[in-house]
């Protein structure tokens, strides 16, 4: 088995603990950019669901300053807002490279777009079901726990998927300015050295990834989908 990965992956063979570093420092950020981003989405999400026009605690100033701040990093492409964070990533982490310097950006990447997700997911929970929670004198934190969230978990298990994919992209793409993790291996040694087979092995990677990460999402919604 080691002859023929040899032959077929000759270059990535020879890599092989940096490549395993590699996966390693792309699983670390994806795991502590998405909790992050998770606590915060969810929460800016429910906000701006709550304070909207109309919403059980109707709040115009917080919501426009949360929808326009929402829209406005959401409307800068990452690779930008990776540059343009190195004094903020600095401040927070003390280095605007490797892992640790990428953190801070693939945050701030990935919440406007997890918040669009939750306010599209509760956005399809039944205004019927909120109506007759507030005529039964349930408090507004008794419909969010109870209806909003209770309502949407298929939503936003797949909410939540499609954001996960989405970072793990954006990992790879942070790589491209020094943040480590399979991106930076791909640049370094697939690209910048012509190492075609670890390009390969990389792409090989990241899709297994996404295809695990798809299949557990779909099925947690599948579970919970009414």
């Amino acid at each position: 088995m080691h002859e023929i990965l040899s032959e077929i992956f000759p270059n990535l063979i020879n890599k092989w603990p940096d490549f395993i570093k590699s996966i390693q420092d792309t699983f670390i950020m994806v795991l502590w950019a998405g909790g992050i981003g998770f606590i915060l989405g969810l929460g800016f999400g429910i906000t701006i669901t709550v304070t909207k026009p109309g919403g059980i605690l109707e709040n115009r100033p917080v919501f426009q300053a949360l929808d326009k701040i929402t829209n406005l990093f959401r409307s800068i492409p990452f690779i930008i807002l990776l540059t343009a964070v190195m004094p903020l990533t600095r401040l927070l982490m003390g280095t605007a490279i490797g892992v640790q310097g990428a953190i801070v950006p693939l945050v701030l990447g990935s919440v406007p777009f997890f918040t669009r997700q939750v306010q599209s997911a509760l956005a399809q929970t039944d205004e019927g079901l909120v109506e007759a929670a507030e005529s039964m004198g349930c408090s507004p934190w008794e419909i969010i726990t109870r209806v909003y969230l209770r309502e949407s978990i298929g939503p936003l298990a797949r909410a939540t998927t499609i954001t996960a994919i989405s970072l793990l992209g954006l990992t790879a793409m942070a790589g491209a300015v020094g943040a480590g993790g399979l991106g930076d291996f791909a640049i370094r040694y697939g690209h910048d050295r012509n190492m075609q087979d670890i390009t390969w092995a990389t792409v090989i990677v990241l899709v297994a990834a996404v295809s695990i990460i798809q299949i557990t999402g779909d099925k947690i919604a599948r579970k919970n989908t009414h």
